[in-house]
């Protein structure tokens, strides 16, 4: 800077270091706020798929019980039934 000024050179130092500094280290942050977002949307994906999961073993869980429910109604002569068949005393 010119000598002729009213400001103190060593303030105009500090101030020019300190925007040296800041500028430096710029990148990093960057680099930083660039990865701290990166692991939050994988986590917010990995989150989703596995409340996708979760809800596909539901629904897994409800047609295998649907089915064994619509087996056991279907099987007329089953151990339950009482339609006529098997023992008869009389």
């Amino acid at each position: 800077m010119a000598d002729n000024t009213p400001v103190n050179s060593q303030i105009t130092d500090a101030v020019t270091q300190n925007n040296v500094k800041v500028l430096g280290e710029a990148p990093a942050q960057a680099m930083g706020l660039v990865y701290q977002t990166m692991a939050h949307s994988i986590s917010l994906s990995m989150q989703n798929a596995m409340q996708t999961q979760g809800g596909l073993q539901q629904i897994g869980n409800a047609v295998t019980s649907s089915a064994c429910k619509m087996i056991l109604d279907s099987s007329g002569g089953g151990m339950g039934s009482n339609n006529g068949g098997g023992n008869q005393t009389g």
